[in-house]
């Protein structure tokens, strides 16, 4: 059976996902973990000066988090751990309400690269915020989350289309307005039932960001359950990784050598090209701040740079056992068996050999394995924050990630023992033991 050590872990981070259903979930899910463990949230209006211990600033779907410990100097190097919250998912059109022939139905767009197969003929609940009238103009938002089988995309029945399994018939999952009655279609009614949902007039409703989200829950899969199975994991499991090492660097019983950073953005999923993705000045406005608010001049800031460390972590692909050709033949990465390192020479990940030697060195110290990944030569190779953080910062940085099968799927899967290990390096790279 599963050492206890990662049974808790992975339990713990299926509650998480369990809670976080929408990106900005997944803030309000990091956010109140740091609060327990004494951290406090900035905001971008208070006076920064002299702030240490755990801090964090939020905004939207996105959160960068650190640790000062005391007396630390104000040109002390950064260790970040980079992750994003978002997932690809189906997300609710401006103008909701919709049908035909008799069905009222919900409009949606497709949020990255969405497997559409796998949202076919799932039970679909809502979540996401609102924007809603506030005090003196300012817009007041609301987390709503709604874990009900409220929607569904009903696959057309293989009597009606007998190529479905012939790989024939990828244009017809694009008619995916997911029904959720019968009758004509009433304007306004996807809107008065989500704003009732988190208890709010519709009429102080003044826009949303809304998706949908599977609500079966997350949990274990196979003879010795050695699977975690769930929705979102790419990539709530290097978020959940990055608070618990974030949190335990702030709370041992050693103090960090470094600044501990945790950077989760969003929108990575369609290219992080937005106010909180790794694209936007966010990661370094706020570090650069730190450093001035505890009395540092520019010189501190690039001394911080120089010396800085980053891990970006996002999932990685395990080697499918009925797909192995689509793989590297030397390089098949398999679920419990650690996280991967990922190289990709054309830099679509930032991994070069020192930050390889970096991140092996802290897994030998945390006692955890790692497997190397890169991919087939003839196949596209994806992308993820390193690149894109290591070329605003100019600093060090690795991809790694838990391996797992079904990517962007509705539901996918890893190994129980790997977030863990991924927590426990990401600690010892925060620590600097």
């Amino acid at each position: 059976m599963t050492p206890a050590p990662h049974r808790s872990h992975t339990d713990d981070l299926l509650s998480f996902i369990a809670a976080s259903p929408s990106p900005y979930h997944v803030v309000a899910s990091a956010a109140q973990r740091l609060e327990k463990a004494g951290f406090r949230e900035l905001r971008g209006t208070d006076d920064w000066t002299g702030a240490t211990g755990g801090l964090f600033v939020s905004r939207a779907g996105a959160l960068i988090a650190w640790y000062v410990p005391e007396d630390a100097p104000a040109h002390t190097p950064f260790r970040i751990v980079g992750t994003h919250t978002d997932s690809p998912n189906l997300r609710i059109k401006p103008a909701p309400d919709t049908g035909t022939s008799g069905w009222r139905q919900i409009g949606v767009e497709i949020y990255g690269g969405v497997p559409l197969n796998t949202w076919l003929d799932r039970d679909l609940g809502i979540s996401g915020r609102l924007a809603l009238r506030g005090p003196d103009g300012v817009p007041r938002n609301r987390l709503v989350q709604i874990d009900e089988p409220l929607l569904r995309v009903p696959q057309l029945a293989i009597h009606l289309d007998r190529s479905v399994n012939e790989g024939v018939a990828l244009d017809r999952q694009r008619h995916i307005a997911p029904i959720w009655a019968l009758g004509d279609p009433r304007e306004g009614e996807l809107l008065r039932r989500v704003a009732a949902a988190a208890g709010e007039d519709p009429a102080d409703v003044l826009g949303w960001d809304l998706m949908l989200h599977d609500i079966q829950p997350p949990g274990y899969l196979g003879v010795d359950r050695e699977f975690v199975v769930a929705s979102r994991l790419d990539n709530q499991v290097s978020v959940h990784a990055g608070v618990t090492a974030l949190v335990d660097a702030a709370t041992g019983a050693t103090q960090p050598g470094f600044i501990p950073v945790l950077a989760a953005f969003d929108h990575e999923e369609v290219g992080s090209g937005s106010e909180t993705g790794a694209q936007s000045p966010l990661l370094e406005r706020i570090l650069s701040r730190s450093v001035s608010a505890r009395g540092g001049s520019d010189e501190d800031w690039s001394r911080a740079l120089a010396g800085a460390f980053c891990v970006s972590a996002d999932m990685a692909h395990a080697v499918h056992p009925n797909y192995s050709e689509r793989h590297d033949p030397d390089h098949r990465p398999l679920p419990n068996g650690g996280p991967t390192i990922k190289v990709n020479v054309n830099q679509r990940y930032a991994t070069d050999s020192t930050g390889i030697a970096m991140f092996t060195a802290a897994a030998e110290r945390a006692g955890a394995p790692w497997q190397p990944f890169v991919s087939n030569n003839a196949m596209p190779c994806g992308t993820s924050i390193g690149p894109l953080t290591a070329a605003r910062l100019g600093v060090t940085t690795v991809d790694v990630g838990v391996p797992g099968l079904s990517m962007h799927s509705a539901r996918e899967l890893c190994g129980v023992r790997d977030p863990g290990h991924l927590a426990a390096i990401l600690t010892t790279i925060m620590v600097g033991d």
